[in-house]
């Protein structure tokens, strides 16, 4: 069994993280994030690491002591280097385009789908066809990528729809194929 939650965080240098009450909030190059933590961890800093520990017995506060290990790891890789996600539309006429900072999608609907970035979140469009999301919140940036997607969700018979960048779909046959195997009624 991994113990994640064990590990020391090592702070880098240019990143500060401070402790007020049941919250921890990291400031960097790219921005501050700030996150509250439950009754059953407690948080302490020491010459440059972070170390968190969790109170009482059970499942439950050692599930909650690696959860909140990898939030503030995430919190210190967010403001130093970011997150980003990658989407690829597949699909004749399925096209995305920035205006602005909002995004605009044709997906085969009668009308255009349009979205604006909440603060914080940056969209890129390469070729029209690949959407960058970029942010320091690791949780927003995926948020706002699976909301993307659920606007024309891959379909197993074409393959078409908007998928993450290396996202294997499973195809289905279609009727024809199974007419052909011989598999019909007599």
């Amino acid at each position: 069994m991994a113990r994640i939650g064990k590990k020391e965080i090592t702070i880098p240098k240019g990143v500060e993280v401070k402790l007020d009450g049941r919250k921890v909030m990291v400031k960097g190059p790219k921005g501050s994030l700030s996150q509250e933590f439950v009754s059953m961890i407690e948080v302490k800093l020491e010459e440059g690491k972070v170390f968190v520990l969790f109170k009482g017995n059970g499942k439950k506060p050692i599930a909650l002591q690696g959860l909140y290990n990898r939030l503030i790891t995430n919190m210190i890789a967010g403001v130093t280097k970011g997150f980003e996600k990658e989407l690829d539309l597949v699909g004749v006429g399925y096209r995305a385009v920035l205006q602005g900072k909002k995004l605009q999608l044709q997906l085969g609907y009668s009308h255009p789908v349009e979205m604006d970035p909440p603060t914080g979140i940056d969209f890129e469009v390469i070729g029209g066809n690949k959407i960058k999301i970029k942010g320091i919140d690791k949780q927003i940036v995926g948020h706002i990528a699976a909301e993307i997607r659920s606007f024309r969700a891959v379909e197993p018979y074409k393959g078409k729809g908007i998928r993450y960048t290396g996202e294997v779909v499973r195809r289905k046959a279609g009727k024809a194929a199974k007419a052909s195997s011989g598999g019909g009624a007599k």
